[in-house]
């Protein structure tokens, strides 16, 4: 089919560039939690226990700060040829750490990953606003949501899998036919002729606001570990990363085509939806991250099984995400996303109620519940954001929304990380069960506060869904 958007054509057949879309999306959320189950397997290869939550947030640090900088070369240069860069950045990615020979080499490899999956995330979300119509979209984006939902909850059980069978290196090599799949898929039916344009990227903000949010990870995640929390390189990191925060949104106020536009954040449905997205990535991250080591620490659950525990979510979130288009266009996307984020917040408290009490079939009671709840909630909050805006500024939102979600995974799992390092190190370490629940249960409490602010953000969300409704004819351009 032929569409013509906005100075843009595309001649694509819009199913098997879905499909390749849809592909890519559970690639690069399954490769953020995969590892989780197979903690255990690597460190006993790699060493270096104390290490291990870097696994994580390198991966997703790197992915979320290069997500706004792929977002506008692709102004320049067009979708295909960012998310081609980035699915071959990530399968290389994916060699490497399959190669890794010990957990630094491991670490940085992750982090090659992670850079290619900032390009694939956003281009997926971008190339579905411009070839699908708002009324295909609502459909299309719970396909995605559902997507990176499963992916990131399967990753843990396929771990496990690999784990069981103590062949955790598959888990990076499992991408190679995959993203070679994709990449062909791509190449063959997604064709595009992009009317070029001078750009101006703005390489400061870029800088900064990766200096800032790696000085505050690196700080939250070393603390206490590397170096007293108390100390010289704490205050380096803490300091050091607040002020290139704040260095940023000075820079982003006069930049000529910021990374993150402050006037478009500073719009009330834009900042909560971005809130929500940040709130969601930490829960969805920190649970699938945290509860399969939580079982297999506490009482010897198998990899496999504890991995299929936190795999609950999948059931919980598709069955609501797949409805949740009937609900939000009957009654409202706040209405619809404020059902899910209560959800979630009752099974992120059931989660730290039974904390102290490790059973596998429990967690997997509450995942369901948790993923119930999220389901009703991811997809209305960035469709809501996407329609708000009109054509040259839908590309700016998705690429906020989907930075807010890695750097809320990111950020998350490295403060979840700090809270369990600090209490293991004082109950007595990661070979005392007695130690890994009592760590595990005050990082299930941090992840149900997560689930509150989520609620908080939702409940914040403006009221008026006449507006709601206005803003879906605005964001369509002329295309009928």
């Amino acid at each position: 089919m032929t569409i013509d958007r906005g100075g843009v054509g595309f001649r694509s057949e819009r199913g098997p560039v879905l499909l390749a879309i849809m592909l890519t999306t559970g690639l690069i959320a399954m490769d953020a939690t995969i590892l989780a189950t197979a903690v255990p397997s690597v460190v006993r290869d790699l060493g270096s226990y104390q290490q291990f939550p870097w696994l994580f947030s390198i991966y997703l640090l790197a992915q979320a700060v290069s997500v706004p900088i792929y977002s506008k070369l692709s102004d320049t240069v067009g979708r295909k040829p960012i998310l081609m860069f980035g699915i071959a950045l990530f399968l290389l990615g994916s060699i490497l750490s399959g190669l890794a020979w010990n957990m630094t080499s491991l670490i940085l490899f992750r982090l090659v990953q992670g850079l290619g999956a900032g390009a694939v995330a956003p281009m997926g979300m971008t190339i579905v606003g411009d070839v699908y119509t708002i009324a295909e979209r609502a459909v299309v984006q719970g396909y995605i949501a559902s997507v990176w939902a499963v992916a990131s909850v399967v990753g843990p059980a396929l771990g496990g899998i690999f784990a069981q069978f103590d062949a955790w290196r598959l888990i990076f090599f499992i991408n190679i036919p995959l993203c070679l799949l994709a990449g062909w898929m791509l190449s063959r039916h997604f064709h595009e002729q992009t009317e070029r344009r001078r750009h101006r990227i703005d390489y400061p903000g870029a800088v900064l606001l990766t200096i800032g949010l790696t000085g505050l990870i690196l700080g939250v995640l070393e603390g206490g570990n590397a170096w007293a929390w108390l100390s010289l390189p704490s205050a380096i990191c803490f300091v050091g990363g607040m002020l290139a925060l704040v260095a940023f949104v000075f820079v982003e106020r006069r930049a000529p085509e910021p990374i993150i536009d402050p006037r478009v954040i500073s719009r009330r449905l834009i900042l909560t939806t971005t809130l929500a997205s940040f709130a969601i990535g930490a829960l969805l991250t920190g649970i699938t991250s945290f509860a399969p080591a939580y079982l297999e620490g506490s009482i010897g659950v198998v990899p496999l099984l504890s991995g299929l525990a936190v795999a609950a979510l999948t059931l919980g979130w598709p069955l609501s995400a797949a409805n949740a288009g009937r609900l939000y266009l009957r009654h409202g996307f706040r209405f619809t996303a404020l059902i899910g984020a209560t959800i979630a917040t009752v099974g992120g408290i059931g989660l730290a109620l039974v904390g102290p009490y490790p059973n596998a079939f429990v967690v997997a009671g509450v995942a369901f519940v948790i993923g119930f709840g999220l389901g009703w909630t991811a997809a209305p909050t960035l469709i809501v954001a996407q329609a708000s805006v009109g054509w040259g500024e839908r590309g700016a939102v998705t690429g906020m929304n989907t930075f807010a979600r890695s750097a809320g995974a990111a950020v998350g799992v490295a403060i979840y990380g700090a809270i369990s390092n600090a209490i293991m190190a004082q109950s007595g370490g990661a070979q005392n069960p007695v130690a890994v629940v009592h760590a595990s249960t005050w990082v299930f409490i941090a992840a149900a506060t997560t689930a509150a602010l989520l609620l908080c953000a939702i409940f914040a969300m403006p009221k008026d869904r006449a507006g709601e409704r206005a803003v879906l004819p605005a964001a369509i351009p002329a295309e009928a």
